[in-house]
């Protein structure tokens, strides 16, 4: 593939993917979705983000990892447990990465 190819196909994809996303908020309040699609859109942003942390937390190498000594899968538990209690996004992060560096220095050994 040329250079010129290349950036012309990205070019592309990004005015499709602005346009796709510029729709939305310019039909926002001027078409009226059934309230079937509304309810399940609200489940949208949770399944794309467990789709993206569960299987770094949960794969190791290529391979499942689901036993106790797993320090992502252990990390990954305590930040839930956080952002269950507190709803605060910082402190699950801060909870969750301290747990994740704690853990693998002490498995390490």
């Amino acid at each position: 593939m040329s250079s010129t190819s290349l950036w012309l196909t990205m070019l592309g994809m990004g005015a499709i993917t602005y346009g796709i996303r510029l729709s939305f908020i310019l039909l926002w309040g001027k078409i009226t979705m059934p309230p079937t699609l509304q309810r399940s859109l609200r489940f949208v942003p949770p399944a794309v983000l467990s789709a993206i942390i569960f299987p770094e937390i949960l794969r190791q190498n290529g391979a499942w990892n689901v036993s106790p000594l797993n320090p992502r899968l252990l990390a990954g538990i305590l930040a839930a447990l956080v952002a269950w209690r507190t709803r605060n996004t910082m402190l699950t992060i801060l909870a969750g990465m301290v747990a994740l560096w704690g853990l693998q220095a002490l498995l390490a050994r």
